[in-house]
C-alpha cells in the first residue's frame, strides 16, 4: 500500500470520482480540484455511493482551468496527477475556439504545475475523439493507439478540443517537460456505475433509451466501464513501461446503437421496456437536426464505424476489462437505483 499524493483535476467528473476511488482503495492519499468549494460535500457523497470514505485522506483545493490561482497549491508534494477535468458541453460555445483555447490552456497550465512541483507523472484523460474521428469510411479499422483524428474531416468542436489539446500536452513534454513523465488515456464511451445525478453524456444515452426514445440511430461506439478506465489510468500512472505512451480504451468491439438497446432488453427484461429496438433512418435524423441544433452534432456519426482495439494496454499494462454488456448493463442499474429513470417511474 503507498501513501503518495496523487492530484486528481476535476473532483466533481465522472471518470475523476472513479479514479479517485480506485487511487483509495490502492491505499494512495488523494488530493482534487474542484471550481468552487461548495462541492466539497457532494464528491464525497458520490465516493460513499461508491464505496470510499477517505476522511482526511482526501483534500480539496479551489482551482479553475482558466485561471492559474490554485494550481501550484493543488500540484505542491503530489508524486502523480491524473489529469481528466476539461471543458464539456455547456451550450454557451458559439465559436470552435471556445472550446479549444480553454482545453489546450487548460491541459498547458497543469502540466507547468506538475513540472514546477517536481511531480513525476502525470496521466492525461484524453478521447478516443483524439484518435478516430475525421476519417474516410476507407480508413482501416480498428483504430489504434498511432492514429490521430483528422481534423480536415468532419470533425465536432469537442473533438477538436480533445485533439488539439493532447498534442499539445505531448509538445509541452517534448519541448519544456523538464523530466516529466506522460501518458494519456483515450478512452471510448465510458459507462459503468453512476454515483449522483451529474452525470456524463455517455451515461445519458443509456438514460434516454431507458426512458423510452423512440428508435435507435444508426450510430456506432465503443464502449467500456469507467472502473475499468480508472484501473487502466493507475496502471499508467504506475507501469514504468506507460512513460510516453497512448492507451486506448475499448471494451471488445464497437456497437451499432440497436445493439445496445437489444442488450438492454435481454438483460433487464421488464425494467427495460420502454427501451426501443426501432433503427431511426438517417434522413429522419437530419430532419430532426434541422428543429433541434443539438443534433448536428451527431450528424457526422451517421453510419461511421469507430471501432477501436485495446491490445496495446491489455499487452503492455495486462489491463483486463469487463465486458461492454456488462458495462451497459451497470449503468442502467445504476441509474435504477439512485432514482434517476423517468420511464421507469412512470412504469411503476
Amino acid at each position: 500500500m503507498s501513501n503518495e499524493l496523487v492530484l486528481v483535476t476535476g473532483g466533481t467528473g465522472f471518470i475523476a470520482q472513479h479514479c479517485m476511488i480506485a487511487l483509495l482503495n490502492a491505499g494512495y492519499r488523494v488530493r482534487t480540484t474542484v471550481r468552487s468549494p461548495s462541492r466539497e460535500a457532494e464528491v464525497r457523497g458520490n465516493l460513499k455511493v461508491g464505496g470510499a470514505e477517505p476522511g482526511d485522506r482526501l483534500s480539496f483545493v479551489t482551482a479553475d482551468l482558466s485561471a492559474d490561482r490554485g494550481w501550484a497549491e493543488a500540484a505542491s508534494g503530489c508524486h502523480f496527477v491524473m489529469h481528466g477535468a476539461s471543458p464539456t458541453p455547456s451550450g454557451d460555445q458559439v465559436r470552435e475556439e471556445d472550446w479549444i483555447k480553454p482545453a489546450v490552456e487548460g491541459n498547458l497550465r497543469v502540466l507547468r504545475a506538475a513540472r514546477d512541483a517536481g511531480v513525476k507523472r502525470v496521466v492525461l484523460t484524453s478521447a478516443f475523439g483524439a484518435v478516430g474521428v475525421g476519417h474516410k469510411p476507407s480508413y482501416p479499422r480498428p483504430f489504434k493507439e498511432t492514429d490521430w483524428s483528422d481534423l480536415t474531416g468532419n470533425v465536432a468542436p469537442y473533438q477538436k478540443s480533445k485533439t488539439l489539446s493532447e498534442r499539445a500536452a505531448w509538445d509541452f513534454i517534448a519541448r519544456e517537460g523538464g523530466g516529466l513523465e506522460l501518458s494519456a488515456v483515450n478512452p471510448t464511451a465510458v459507462l459503468g456505475p453512476v454515483l449522483g445525478p451529474d452525470y456524463s453524456h455517455s451515461i445519458r444515452t443509456i438514460k434516454t433509451m431507458m426512458d423510452g426514445q423512440p428508435g435507435c440511430p444508426k450510430i456506432n461506439s465503443g464502449f467500456v466501464d469507467v472502473r475499468d478506465v480508472a484501473d487502466l489510468h493507475l496502471r499508467a500512472m504506475t507501469n514504468a513501461a506507460a512513460t510516453g505512451e497512448r492507451f486506448l480504451a475499448i471494451s471488445g468491439e464497437s456497437m451499432w446503437m440497436v445493439d445496445v438497446a437489444k442488450v438492454l432488453r435481454l438483460r433487464l427484461g421488464v425494467v427495460a421496456s420502454k427501451v426501443s429496438t426501432r433503427v431511426l433512418p438517417n434522413w429522419l435524423m437530419r430532419l430532426t437536426a434541422l428543429r433541434n441544433p443539438a443534433l448536428k452534432g451527431v450528424l457526422p456519426l451517421l453510419d461511421y464505424n469507430m471501432n477501436a482495439t485495446s491490445e496495446k494496454a491489455r499487452r503492455v499494462l495486462g489491463w483486463a476489462p469487463r465486458s461492454r454488456e456488462d458495462a451497459i448493463v451497470a449503468t442502467a442499474e445504476s441509474l435504477i437505483q439512485l432514482g434517476l429513470l423517468e420511464g421507469l417511474k412512470a412504469a411503476a
